[in-house]
């Protein structure tokens, strides 16, 4: 019989007002039904003895995995109000547990395609493995590689010798003209042609001889390496095989009944192909388990619990939205048809704000731009500085924008009226001889009084924009920071950015390895509140036209 994983509020929820409209997944504030949902399911992570799981919390972070959980407000055929509860991926390496709903396909079940093509693929792993060990191969690929260092150094001796002799058979010929009869100027003429062809043909036997050579070293090598190159190209065959399948069995429901695979969700995106992991998020477990059993989903809410990665910003105990790269997709078909809260993405922010002009010539602006405003059109909202600008300075040619804020940070920008004036504005950001100065309100206390971070970034392409603190493919970014007052458990500072990557303030201020005290109202990287407390506060750099140092300054509203 399958388990009932409907868990009813453990207190009296008659005070409670239900929501009017399903969450938007992917930008939302818990409804307070799923705050109570997810505080109960917190007490249950702390308390349960069932299976044992690693978060981190306990000081042992070396082998920590922190989770993302999920819970689905529901009504259950009977009209009781209750809730569902979900994890992503795997929990204590299994994917069934209890008090939680399976996933949407168990890739771990015992008689499962997934497990014995598994098996397959791990013993051509341990077969490749002992054929890797083979010590001949590495022998014989540095004799290959001998082999054509000799040739090519051979050979391009005898092509330098050709130069050598082309030139002096060059002076030959005019010295002979010069000083020869006819007739033995002509013989001389094709005794010098022999030579050449001859110099051609030892070139072409030389060639000849290092081609066979090397062939015999490759055979050789590959005498010793055609069962292993036999395997790699049996492994990628199964293993392309394995996970088409995956993708074909993980089918999901929506209210009106229709399933589909992660196939046919992912066959229009940019990448065509779905992403690692995609289907075991929490939120298309809960809402595939909710539309099987005939429950009405009301509300959702994920939370992170346990240590933060090392990577991407998740704190114990936050709330996140539901990722756009692997769940955009899914959950588009999950909630096709069902009424969801207004995408507040597609809402104009900067509609009613003014832009403050704080200095203007006929060069530049400098503007202090309100928060919750884009430097720059978005994809659906056009309204920003650069269109003020151009309306309020029609004349004025080229880029206009030189640098950009994030649309939650306010502060200072500097706005080029030519072409000229943009080239020259630009140069000096490119340089970094323009002084910046942020200041920003951290959700936390920080102990220390100064210093640097150092942490490259780059963007999650699974959840754009947010970013990825990345030593491997990120960009260096680098942060000088100092503390300017502790007050209520909450420190203010000033930001001294020596890079200018996206997000680079709010991440460093975020991450474990940063400031690991997230900027109040980062509704990214921390949680939201009525506005972001970052703004930019100076700006320092030198006038376009007249070379004059010029100081701007506009304290922060908070």
């Amino acid at each position: 019989m399958q388990e009932n994983h409907f868990t009813p509020f453990q207190q009296s929820i008659a005070a409670y007002a239900l929501p009017e409209r399903f969450t938007f997944p992917f930008y939302y504030q818990p409804h307070p039904l799923c705050l109570l949902a997810a505080k109960e399911l917190q007490t249950h992570l702390d308390t349960q003895t069932q299976w044992q799981h690693n978060f981190g919390l306990t000081g042992d972070t070396d082998t920590a995995i922190g989770k993302m959980f999920g819970v689905l407000l529901v009504q259950n055929k009977q009209g009781e109000l209750g809730y569902l509860a979900a994890f992503s991926g795997k929990l204590a390496d299994r994917n069934h547990l209890p008090n939680f709903v399976p996933p949407v396909f168990d890739m771990l079940a015992e008689e499962g395609f997934f497990l014995a093509g598994q098996a397959e693929i791990n013993h051509i792993n341990e077969q490749i493995k002992n054929l890797e060990d083979n010590p001949q191969i590495p022998v014989l690929e540095l004799a290959l590689k001998s082999e054509k260092n000799l040739a090519s150094a051979d050979i391009q001796t005898h092509r330098q010798l050709m130069i050598a002799g082309r030139k002096t058979r060059k002076n030959r010929r005019v010295s002979a003209q010069q000083t020869l009869t006819p007739e033995d100027f002509l013989q001389c003429k094709e005794q010098l042609s022999k030579e050449s062809i001859q110099d051609k043909n030892q070139l072409r036997d030389l060639n000849v001889y290092w081609e066979a050579r090397i062939h015999n070293a490759e055979r050789q090598v590959d005498h010793v390496t055609a069962k292993l190159n036999t395997l790699k190209q049996q492994r990628k065959f199964l293993s392309a095989n394995l996970q088409q399948q995956l993708f074909e069995n993980y089918r999901f429901l929506n209210d009106k009944g229709v399933y589909k695979n992660l196939c046919d969700l992912f066959k229009d995106t940019p990448q065509r192909v779905p992403p690692a992991g995609a289907g075991e998020c929490a939120a298309p477990k809960l809402l595939h388990y909710a539309f099987q059993q005939e429950m009405k989903p009301l509300a959702i809410a994920e939370f992170w619990w346990g240590t933060s990665p090392k990577s991407e910003i998740r704190q114990h105990l936050n709330f996140y939205a539901a990722c756009q790269g692997k769940c955009q997709p899914i959950l588009a078909h999950m909630l096709e048809g069902m009424s969801i809260d207004d995408n507040p993405l597609l809402t104009n922010p900067a509609e009613g704000k003014m832009i403050q002009i704080v200095y203007e010539d006929e060069a530049m602006v400098v503007i202090n731009k309100p928060s919750e405003f884009l430097s720059v059109p978005g994809k659906s909202i056009e309204d920003s500085v650069y269109l003020r600008m151009k309306q309020r300075y029609p004349q004025a040619s080229g880029p206009l924008i030189v640098h950009r804020l994030d649309m939650s940070t306010s502060g200072l920008m500097v706005i080029a009226l030519s072409k000229a004036v943009h080239k020259v504005l630009q140069k000096q950001f490119i340089n970094r001889t323009v002084k910046k100065r942020y200041v920003a309100l951290l959700d936390g206390e920080i102990t220390q009084q100064e210093g640097i971070i150092d942490l490259p970034l780059r963007v999650d392409l699974d959840d754009r924009p947010r970013q990825l603190v990345c030593y491997q493919y990120g960009k260096t970014a680098k942060t000088k920071w100092q503390v300017i007052e502790r007050n209520k458990k909450q420190t203010k500072v000033y930001f001294y950015p020596i890079t200018g990557r996206t997000h680079q303030l709010r991440v460093h201020s975020a991450h474990i390895n940063g400031l690991n005290t997230p900027i109040v109202g980062d509704d990214l990287y921390g949680n939201k509140t009525s506005r972001l407390h970052l703004h930019a506060e100076t700006l320092e750099l030198d006038h376009p036209v007249t070379r004059e140092s010029m100081h701007f300054q506009v304290e922060a509203e908070f």
